[in-house]
């Protein structure tokens, strides 16, 4: 009987590529299928169809300087249809000249994106825009449907 045995030779650098591609071969395997899963997140088209808010005229309260004020958000099924302050008088406007604009600005962002998220804040008065933005995301949690 003869037996022919064979020597293979590995050089250590050659395991390591081996293994270090072979992990990244399982890595990119494991992330296309996280990416391409079925059952992910809807759709846009098929959030806006359904019904997110129920309609109406809410309000929550805003206090600036012990100064009330009050943010109305109108909403229909599916939409935030406007943003203002109900009780903005001449006295506060002139106290307070950015808050005008500054409600006017965020309201526009929401408009065109129909979300309270990735709003940019104004730099002339990013406090009291952050005030407006959580009390107009207040008022939405009001409308939002459980």
């Amino acid at each position: 009987m003869s037996s022919k045995t064979k020597i293979i030779v590995l050089h250590m650098k050659e395991i390591i590529y081996t293994a270090i591609f072979a992990a990244l071969g399982i890595l990119l395997i494991i992330l296309l299928v996280v990416m391409f899963r079925p059952g992910g997140k809807k759709q846009p088209a098929d959030a806006h169809a359904e019904k997110q808010y129920t309609p109406g005229i809410y309000t929550s309260a805003l206090t600036l300087n012990n100064t009330n004020l009050e943010v109305e958000v109108s909403v229909d099924e599916s939409h935030i249809n406007s943003i203002r302050f109900s009780n903005l008088d001449e006295s506060i406007a002139t106290m307070f000249p950015l808050i005008q604009p500054a409600i006017e600005d965020i309201a526009e962002q929401i408009y065109k994106t129909q979300s309270l998220e990735n709003i940019t804040l104004s730099e002339q008065s990013p406090y009291t825009s952050q005030v407006i933005l959580d009390a107009i995301a207040e008022t939405v949690e009001k409308a939002a449907v459980d």
